[in-house]
């Protein structure tokens, strides 16, 4: 049998990679959506920082796939933020968590990074989760 897909060759996604992959779930969102994270920024490293694990009490740095900080739509966030002095929002995508709950999982893991991306910007307009399966939905 010969192995079609080429797995002997295959490698986790670098960081980069894994960006990329997150811009692509970006860019498969429906429109009208896409339209509303205007200043959202989305950021993709290996691990929760320690301070973030401690502040949501979080054991295991592979628990957590991915987060959103700073003030949503729903908390009257406003687009001239930065000027205020204020952080800009952003989506946190953990690679190495990701990466292993797709191992445990039938998704592909572009599908897990849209699910991930999805959820955490969800948080931004204060969805509620069958607002964001219908998203998830229409991005394919």
């Amino acid at each position: 049998m010969s192995d079609q897909i080429g797995w002997e060759e295959r490698r986790a996604p670098s960081l980069d990679e894994m960006d990329e992959i997150a811009r692509k779930a970006f860019g498969n969102l429906p429109d009208a959506f896409k339209s509303l994270c205007d200043g959202v920024v989305i950021k993709v490293v290996d691990f929760p920082d320690d301070e973030t694990l401690e502040e949501m009490e979080i054991e295991s740095p592979f628990d957590l796939l991915g987060l959103f900080r700073g003030l949503g739509l729903a908390q009257g966030a406003f687009p001239d933020a930065l000027q205020t002095g204020q952080m800009p929002n952003m989506v946190w995508l953990y690679r190495r968590p990701i990466l292993d709950y797709w191992a445990e999982h039938e998704e592909t893991l572009g599908a897990i990074v849209s699910h991930v991306l999805i959820h955490e910007i969800g948080h931004h307009f204060g969805l509620s989760d069958d607002d964001m399966e219908r998203v998830e939905a229409a991005a394919g």
